[in-house]
């Protein structure tokens, strides 16, 4: 290809160019102009605005928790003695009131008879006595003693019978019983632990949250829990309660999940990755694109009574394509989301309404007004 050739096409673009500038200036500038000559003052800006609306933050909490039974007990006998009989196995499940383990008891029983005996004397005596106070035989301070010791022998019974009643160790509750290091024959007292007791149908997983979230977190509120162990679990729960205090070390407050444990697959003290959307203020919500930034920071553009203001903005959070603002703005206001190259603080404009999912340009929106 010679060179005048060249400068030949080169020539043919920069002409097209040019006359495709022309054009588009003047479907984007029509009627600006037109009305500048007729009335000699500076023509409204053409602009795309969207209606102002509101939403809520969402705060994403994400701690680590620890994991404890819906009830849970360590298990301690009441008196001190020689077990006899232990009657549970690890992990077993066992119900309420049943006897896990039993001390011998031989000189609790012997109390317990020794005082029906008793009980049973004193019966009698009270009862020969107020058939006989009936015929004035007997004073009535000797009935009413008679009566007294009958009342004494009734409290010695059933002392003796609660004594005996501790020579057993009973479940409190329905739940899985622990491992025990004790053995028939061991000798245990009072401060002996003999073993733990967990009701885990359900779990309550503890976690501290920052202080700034007191009181947008409240019960039942949802979470999510994942064990530190095992990624591809993933229960559901709400918040059972909440602390009534700050940590003023740490600056966070308790807070506690209740977690469904329908096949047993999670335990107490299990570690939690423990997730929370928790839902904060309510602020304005603009399209993403509406945010503008200046030297002073961010801002946006926003028309009433058919001027442009600029108003200042402070970002508050993301929301996939929307930003919430702090800003003077009220839900309902029009924000421009596209022409911002013609915006001046006053200016006159004239606008068209966009809509969710509307694709149409300025330049299509021009044409549209200007009849191009």
């Amino acid at each position: 290809m010679t060179l005048l050739r060249q400068l030949l096409i080169i020539g043919l673009i920069a002409a097209v160019a040019a006359g495709a500038w022309t054009y588009l200036g003047s479907v984007l500038g029509s009627a600006e102009i037109g009305a500048g000559k007729r009335n000699g003052k500076k023509p409204p800006a053409i602009v795309v605005v969207q209606e102002v609306a509101s939403a809520h933050e969402k705060i994403r909490v994400r701690v680590v928790g620890t994991a404890r039974a819906l009830r849970s007990a360590t298990l301690h006998s009441a008196s001190a003695g020689e077990i006899i009989r232990i009657n549970f196995t690890a992990d077993q499940q066992v119900t309420g009131g049943a006897v896990l383990l039993e001390l011998d008891s031989e000189a609790e029983q012997l109390a317990v008879d020794l005082a029906r005996i008793r009980l049973d004397d004193s019966r009698r005596t009270f009862e020969r006595l107020r058939r006989l106070k009936s015929s004035g035989a007997v004073a009535n301070s000797t009935h009413d003693d008679a009566q007294s010791a009958l009342k004494a022998t009734r409290i010695e019974l059933k002392r003796a019978e609660v004594n005996l009643a501790d020579r057993h160790v009973v479940a409190p509750f329905s739940g899985r019983i622990g491992l025990t290091e004790l053995d028939v024959g061991d000798r245990v007292d009072t401060d002996s632990a003999i073993a733990s007791l967990d009701q885990r149908e359900a779990l309550l997983v503890r976690f501290e949250v920052p202080e700034a979230l007191l009181g947008r977190i409240g019960k039942g509120d949802k979470v999510r829990v994942t064990p530190w162990s095992d990624r591809t679990i993933v229960a559901e729960g709400s918040v059972f309660d909440v602390g009534s205090r700050v940590n003023e070390q740490t600056r966070t407050f308790l807070v506690r999940a209740r977690i469904a444990n329908p096949n047993d697959a999670l335990r107490p003290g299990m570690s939690f990755r423990v997730a929370s959307d928790v839902i904060g203020q309510a602020y304005p919500v603009v399209p993403e694109i509406a945010v503008q930034w200046g030297g002073g920071g961010s801002f946006l553009w926003l028309i009433r009574d058919g001027k442009a203001h600029h108003v200042e903005a402070t970002i508050v959070q993301r929301q996939e394509a929307d930003i919430l603002v702090d800003a003077a703005i009220l839900p309902g206001d029009l924000v421009v989301v596209e022409g911002f190259h013609r915006m001046r603080d006053g200016r006159e404009v004239s606008f068209t309404k966009a809509t969710l999912g509307d694709k149409t340009t300025l330049g299509d929106k021009a044409k549209a007004k200007t009849g191009s």
